[in-house]
């Protein structure tokens, strides 16, 4: 008898306890699985992509930087997207609005059901970028060339400069999802310590100190250097591999809770205008499934917002030497 009334008592704890788990799961208290939301299929290799060039689901986009750098040569079948003009509004700074993101994806035929794969320079810096505008528009299968354009072409892989005339897509942006931006009151409540959501800086740690206030020969800057209060400095460049490859997914995991971020907690990226932050954006949300919001006012915007706190550990301070 006594054996059968612990079996029920064992039974009834478990019960109880998985019960809270999933009401507290419901309601957004408890700590989800790190990989809840993780997409398998985020990143696709060359030999993968190599093989599902003439697939007709699969549209590829280039996003480059490098000023003629498509028209010399670009893998076979991929459209060009020009971030500093298609991807983000040319007169306010925004993104794209859903009307002119809409006719850019259709005008390279993509669908709603396609298989959207970007790459480009810099270690698919603005390709990262264009991913994260196709999910805040509602694409459902958004992925990166693992090792971007740098690689493909290491590799020897073939270079076309036929640009492709596809036919009109049906693809139509939803409303722009706003668990994927966040903007400056919310930032600001995070580094008054008003919200619990961890942020990342992701810049390198002579601009997250304020030793300098940007990279050299960059031209967009904030009067003043530093980083936000509460911030942890994880360098994009950290996520990867010497050849432009993402580091295998425990090694990301492990990277990110060396800094206290490990999903449990809601995070947002930053950098100085957002398309370095994008990347790990991606890293976070699409390798990893945590939680994650880009902060694409960035450095610029919060350095350049009056009243608002920052950390200053070079105490430089703007037209000093």
């Amino acid at each position: 008898m006594s054996y059968t009334v612990k079996s029920f008592r064992k039974k009834l704890v478990s019960f109880i306890a998985g019960a809270a788990i999933a009401s507290l799961s419901l309601i957004g208290i408890g700590a989800a699985p790190a990989s809840a939301a993780a997409n398998p299929n985020a990143v696709v290799s060359a030999d993968w992509l190599s093989t599902n060039l003439t697939n007709p689901k699969v549209k590829l986009i280039e996003v480059t930087v490098e000023e003629g750098a498509y028209a010399r040569g670009h893998i076979q079948g991929a459209f060009e997207f020009r971030w500093h003009t298609d991807l983000v509004d040319t007169v306010n700074r925004d993104v794209a609005s859903k009307a002119d993101f809409t006719k850019l994806v259709q005008s390279a035929g993509i669908n709603k059901d396609s298989i959207v794969v970007l790459y480009g320079d810099n270690s698919n810096w603005f390709a990262a970028w264009g991913a994260w505008i196709f999910k805040l528009y509602g694409a459902k299968d958004v992925r990166l060339l693992d090792g971007g354009r740098a690689k493909w072409e290491k590799d020897g892989r073939a270079l076309t400069p036929i640009v492709p005339n596809p036919a009109k897509g049906n693809f139509t942006a939803a409303t722009a999802d706003a668990k994927l931006r966040a903007f400056l009151p919310e930032v600001v409540k995070v580094a008054k310590k008003q919200s619990t959501s961890k942020l990342v800086d992701i810049r390198s740690t002579d601009e997250f100190n304020g030793k300098i206030f940007a990279p050299a020969g960059f031209d967009e800057l904030a009067v003043r250097a530093g980083h936000i209060p509460t911030a942890v400095n994880v360098g994009w460049k950290s996520t990867l591999n010497a050849d432009g490859t993402f580091k295998s997914k425990a090694d990301l995991i492990a990277l990110y809770k060396a800094a206290g971020i490990d999903g449990k907690k809601p995070v947002i990226t930053y950098c100085r205008i957002g398309e370095r932050a994008s990347h790990s954006w991606f890293v976070l949300s699409q390798i990893l499934g945590y939680n994650v919001k880009l902060y694409d006012g960035s450095w610029t915007e919060y350095g350049n917002s009056v009243g608002v706190p920052i950390e200053n550990p070079a105490g430089t301070v703007w037209g000093k030497k």
